[in-house]
């Protein structure tokens, strides 16, 4: 493995070229292509000129939470509580969207040295003409576990009596976690656009194909993408499939080391159907990712593959360094092959796995040939996939963007990276 220095990974973003604000339509953004070191310049509703014929898009169809909680207490102080991963009573993304009543959620706490372990915040929300008191209190100090309580205004005093004169409730009102926080909470921007969330936010920080609940960060990749792109890319023959990878907040986390192997990679969870597997297989060679986030998810699947062919006491976890630590390796036909009779075996359809993979120069890409993807942060671990595929060129790349007057970073341009 060889010694990568941050310094080496780095450009001048002015704050002046980051998208601070989308455009007003999705697909007029500006399109860079990048191929085998040829570069052309395009608006993005026209990319389906540039893709190589017989290709299949992978695009991430994970729904961004409003994820931003905050709390007032009697003092005046704001707590901000922001949501990271369920922990109870499941971890699974999918299933803690529909969690009734209580839960506990890893989060990060904003003013945190105001709130103390057993200080119960509330406050009183209106969803679908009911009244819903949320609490929060902290569950694990040491592990920045909060626990969320939430029921109907009234509802304990209904049931208590109920049960005392053995009947049953007069009113029954089973709120699923993901309405409460759609009501509660606000939509997560990245810190670097450096402003408050706004109303339409609420639908230009999501794809429109988003589906699944949970990401705390959009596949931003996938903004650029409207109902009429999509439709012409099938009307020219292109295929498309969609997996999930629940971003998390690790993605705007800086690297701040200078031996980039020392960085902690959060993992994030995936979740890949039976389906997904055969059409991969079915389209080997010509396999695009819609962002960094399905291009991780897609190479995470083909080491998944190799550690059920190793007999791995805990397969459905990628660690960061795993794919730099083998030799004589199973094909990507074998180790997909591998999952779909693990899948058999159990009589599943859908896997749910985590991953941590972190994808730098050295990397060898087993799935991915290209990636439309958007400009990324100086000194990142997105700059750092980049570079993996297309080499010293992202340089190339980067100056072009900056030279071509190209908005940075999430409400940004794209670009589409074809190194072969």
């Amino acid at each position: 493995m060889q010694n990568i220095k941050l310094s080496d990974y780095t450009y001048d973003l002015p704050d002046e070229r980051i998208a601070k604000f989308p455009l007003s339509k999705r697909d007029e953004s500006k399109l860079q292509v990048y191929q085998q070191g040829k570069i052309t310049h395009a608006v993005f509703k026209n990319i389906t000129d540039y893709l190589p014929k017989n290709s299949l898009l992978v695009f991430n169809n994970t729904k961004v939470i409003p994820a931003r909680i905050h709390f007032q207490k009697p003092t005046g102080a704001i707590i901000q509580i922001f949501l990271l991963h369920p922990v109870l009573p499941t971890p699974v993304i999918n299933l803690a969207m529909d969690v009734t009543d209580s839960c506990v959620w890893e989060c990060i706490i904003g003013n945190r040295k105001r709130w103390k372990k057993g200080d119960i915040l509330s406050q009183i929300i209106t969803i679908e003409n009911q009244e819903i008191e949320v609490k929060a209190e902290i569950f694990d100090e040491n592990k920045n576990h909060v626990q969320l309580r939430y029921e109907v205004v009234g509802m304990r005093y209904e049931v208590e009596k109920a049960n005392t004169l053995d009947l049953m409730p007069t009113t029954s009102y089973l709120l699923p976690f993901s309405k409460l926080i759609q009501a509660l909470g606000t939509i997560p921007l990245p810190p670097y656009l450096n402003r408050e969330a706004i109303a339409s936010d609420t639908e230009t920080y999501q794809t429109v194909y988003s589906e699944k609940k949970g990401a705390v960060a959009a596949p931003t990749a996938g903004l650029h993408f409207t109902q009429d792109v999509l439709q012409n890319l099938e009307r020219q023959g292109f295929k498309q499939d969609f997996l999930t990878l629940h971003v998390g907040a690790g993605t705007f986390q800086p690297i701040k080391v200078e031996n980039i192997i020392e960085h902690k990679m959060h993992n994030e969870q995936v979740v890949f159907t039976k389906k997904n597997i055969e059409n991969l297989l079915e389209n080997l060679g010509n396999i695009i990712p819609v962002g960094t986030t399905s291009m991780r998810t897609l190479e995470s699947i083909y080491w998944f593959g190799v550690k059920f062919l190793e007999g791995s006491e805990n397969p459905l976890l990628i660690e960061k360094l795993y794919p730099y630590q083998h030799e004589n390796l199973p094909s990507v036909e074998d180790s997909l092959k591998a999952i779909l009779i693990e899948m058999s075996d159990r009589n599943i359809e859908e896997i749910t796995a985590e991953t941590e993979i972190f994808i730098f120069p050295g990397y060898e890409f087993k799935i991915c040939k290209g990636i439309i993807t958007n400009y990324h942060q100086p000194e990142s671990t997105l700059i750092l996939l980049i570079a993996a595929l297309i080499g010293e060129d992202w340089r190339k790349v980067y100056h072009e963007a900056m030279t071509n007057d190209y908005r940075f970073l999430s409400y940004g341009d794209s670009s589409l990276l074809l190194p072969s």
